[in-house]
């Protein structure tokens, strides 16, 4: 295979020695990527490949985005090995995280390291680079609101992509036409966050010291009500999580409330991947205005 040609090289780069790919095994990777555990003649790694050209410069992305989370020191990421294309097939190389079980204080600590995570702030919402939700490109283009940002960067592109391949109708984007006219009074006025940016529950794991890792990132600075909105989307962290959070870094009054309107984005985006149902939720959130 190609690409492990290129791990290699990437590889031998990095720990400057010849490296060679002893063995792999399929881990797992859904719809967008092949994820593979390697073990080579300097140790085990974990490996992501796509198409090149289906995704481009999905993997740098990313890379980036873990390594700005990591510098935050705050919780723990993958750490980013390298990142490639050989023929086509693109590639991320990253160190492989060991499983246990979850720790006594797993989700107070989790919640805990994730308000850490928000206090790191920044002047603009958005960042100075696009990225991916998924398989899908998301704008970071920077703006001075919150509002302004999300409702250009994050709900307008998936509205009008959703509306342009029929997967909504025209009641709906009239909906969203409503929701952006109270957008400004909807949000507690707060810094930009780093956040996840795509933080379900598929996208933590139980490292090997029985602690939170958080993989997958989509990040940006944004508000720190869309990370808790993500968390709640396919059923939710343990209560704890949130009661640890709140300690560490309160919120504003009404934010249980707000995560249905953090969500919209999320759901618009499986609305753009998937269709089905999801157009029913975003519907039922927009009524309400």
């Amino acid at each position: 295979m190609s690409w492990k040609n290129g791990v290699e090289k990437v590889l031998s780069e990095k720990l400057n020695e010849q490296v060679e790919i002893l063995s792999d095994h399929y881990v797992g990777g859904g719809s967008i990527n092949d994820a593979r555990m390697i073990k080579t003649t300097k140790g085990d790694f974990f490996v992501k490949i796509n198409s090149a050209s289906r995704y481009p410069a999905m993997f740098e992305k990313e890379a980036k985005g873990l390594v700005l989370l990591a510098a935050t020191n705050e919780i723990t990421v993958p750490q980013v090995i390298g990142f490639g294309e050989e023929n086509n097939e693109a590639f991320l190389v990253l160190n492989y995280i060991g499983s246990a079980p979850r720790s006594k204080n797993f989700w107070t600590r989790f919640g805990e390291k994730l308000a850490a995570l928000h206090k790191h702030t920044n002047k603009l919402f958005g960042l100075d680079y696009d990225n991916y939700i998924g398989s899908l490109q998301q704008s970071n283009r920077q703006h001075n609101s919150w509002s302004g940002f999300f409702m250009e960067e994050r709900l307008e592109p998936m509205a009008a992509m959703a509306f342009n391949d029929g997967k909504i109708d025209r009641t709906i984007l009239t909906a969203f036409d409503r929701f952006y006219n109270r957008l400004d009074n909807l949000f507690p006025n707060e810094p930009p966050a780093l956040v996840h940016g795509d933080l379900w529950g598929g996208n933590y794991m139980v490292g090997a010291d029985g602690e939170p890792v958080i993989i997958d990132p989509a990040v940006y600075y944004g508000h720190r009500e869309m990370d808790l909105g993500m968390t709640q989307l396919f059923g939710g962290f343990d209560r704890e999580f949130y009661d640890a959070y709140h300690r560490a870094f309160p919120l504003e009054p009404g934010w249980q409330e707000r995560l249905d309107f953090c969500n919209l984005y999320p759901l618009m985006v499986h609305v753009n991947l998937f269709g089905g149902g999801y157009a029913g939720s975003v519907k039922s959130i927009l009524m309400r205005f």
